[in-house]
């Protein structure tokens, strides 16, 4: 047997994903959950969905909001996967908290890690705290950008996100701490759910889909599929290179809304009804910005450079992504209608 990890949030989209493929490959993996009745909704939908090992998988009760259990159940794992995220517990709205409570849940982590004796840990981020205040759209964004924590447009979540990872990056860097970080910057994650948890991102294609919509913005999106995510996760831990590395983690060509509803309409076509066929003008979203969170929201996603690399993870960690934009799209959409999660489907 492998080594032991640990996965946060194991009932989540993206975990459940690295957990499976974790498993795949033979390691011992210890899951959080908020409260232990979550963890037969996680073995069932690995169980259904054929997934070896299940008997090296155990959980653990802890809440990023709380200190308890942490330490403990760092005891002897190698590596910690930060895959959850507490942004919006609690149901908070309010910018301060919100941004508290992420920074609070990655500090609680780290600090539990370290003194657990825990030397490596990675850290699923967001491409919102690397691409978002790159505005020269013939210059490509890599690695070594950062969004500024002021950037007119940037979400509520984007900023929380962000504010957490340096944050992360700071403790790691500040003398006397041992713990080895890695990031992982991901796109709009999409793909198929392994169960019906879904992404924040699934909105993007659940509003082209609900029929509230007559137009849509042009605006391109960075996707990625999550089980390229979930790969990119494991060959980071297995990669020596990565130690003290940020990956962004993007198909290798972005899509936008207007693609996406195309697509979908002549891949799924019982859904075309619903789908806007004609798009928002720019000068449109430029002046709404004005008086709205939400369009200010799209038009500095417009106004971003989209020349996005990959190179990073695909030199460092041997990485291709083997889905595309298209494919992560469809599943998406797939998954939406399966688990009844399109209104007046």
């Amino acid at each position: 047997m492998s080594k032991k990890v640990f996965v946060t949030g194991g009932n989540g989209f993206l975990a459940l994903h690295l957990i499976q493929q974790l498993l795949a490959q033979d390691y011992e993996v210890v899951t959080s959950v908020r409260r232990l009745d979550k963890q037969h909704e996680v073995l069932e939908t690995l169980s259904q969905q054929h997934v070896s090992n299940l008997s090296q998988l155990s959980f653990v009760q802890a809440d990023l909001t709380h200190d308890d259990n942490w330490e403990n159940a760092f005891h002897g794992i190698d590596t910690i996967f930060s895959v959850a995220s507490p942004v919006f517990v609690n149901g908070s709205t309010s910018p301060e908290k919100t941004v508290n409570i992420a920074t609070e849940g990655t500090q609680r982590i780290m600090r539990a890690a370290e003194a657990a004796g825990v030397h490596r840990m990675i850290m699923t981020a967001n491409f919102g705290a690397v691409g978002f205040s790159n505005l020269d759209q013939q210059r490509i964004t890599t690695e070594q950008d950062w969004t500024k924590l002021d950037q007119p447009g940037l979400s509520l979540y984007e900023r929380s996100k962000l504010v957490a990872e340096k944050q992360a990056w700071q403790f790691a860097h500040s003398d006397g701490h041992q713990l080895t970080l890695t990031s992982i910057n991901a796109g709009a994650m999409l793909g198929p759910a392994l169960n019906a948890h879904v992404s924040s991102s699934f909105g993007l294609v659940k509003n082209l889909l609900n029929g509230n919509m007559n137009r849509v913005p042009n605006i391109d999106v960075a996707v990625v599929d999550v089980r390229d995510v979930a790969t990119m996760h494991l060959l980071a831990m297995q990669t020596p290179a990565a130690a003290d590395q940020r990956f962004i983690a993007v198909a290798d060509k972005e899509i936008s809304l207007p693609q996406m509803a195309e697509l979908i309409r002549t891949n799924r076509p019982h859904l075309a009804a619903t789908l806007p066929t004609k798009q928002i003008p720019d000068w449109l979203l430029s002046f709404a910005a004005h008086f709205n969170q939400n369009a200010r929201e799209g038009h500095l996603m417009q106004a971003i450079s989209h020349r996005v690399s990959n190179e990073q993870a695909k030199q460092v960690l041997d990485w291709q992504p083997q889905y595309s934009a298209v494919d992560a799209v469809l599943a998406a959409t797939d998954t939406l209608v399966k688990n009844d999660l399109i209104k007046g489907q």
